[in-house]
């Protein structure tokens, strides 16, 4: 069992790394080399770099995740990928994604890049708040103590 981060712009890998070393987990921050780093991290994480592009980093994951894995994103359509392979997906705010959920959120998404397209701003994300970093570590937490039981 790994945890993957979809680190492109994830404010919350450092709560997900603090969770995974308490489980005794390996990380995996798969990110564009736009976003190559050179901050010391625990020895439980490992990068992972990608060419520029759209979608670089979601194919990179979908190709090294298993079932059993974890995965952060904010990507529905990553999470739709990766949850058919058994995977728990989790988004930035605590959410899971899964089989219940899924669908709603990929026709929100379409819906609103057809208004975009047609010329309508659509709001983007609101910045995100110590309560999301909280709601975040509760639910990645208690997902691993469920597996630890």
């Amino acid at each position: 069992m790994r945890l993957f981060i979809d680190g492109d712009g994830s404010p919350v890998k450092d709560d997900a790394i603090q969770v995974a070393r308490a489980f005794n987990l390996e990380v995996v921050i798969v990110t564009s080399v736009d976003h190559y780093t050179t901050k010391e991290y625990p020895e439980n994480v490992r990068f992972v770099y990608v060419d520029r592009g759209a979608d670089s980093a979601d194919y990179k994951i979908v190709g090294l995740i298993h079932a059993g894995d974890f995965l952060v994103t904010q990507d529905y359509g990553l999470a739709s990928l990766v949850l058919a392979k058994g995977v728990r997906v989790f988004h930035q705010t605590g959410k899971e994604f899964d089989e219940t959920n899924i669908d709603t959120l990929l026709e929100q998404r379409y819906h609103s890049s057809k208004l975009r397209k047609a010329g309508l701003r659509t709001k983007g994300p609101k910045p995100f708040t110590q309560k999301e970093h909280e709601a975040f570590l509760s639910a990645l937490t208690n997902a691993m103590k469920e597996l630890r039981k």
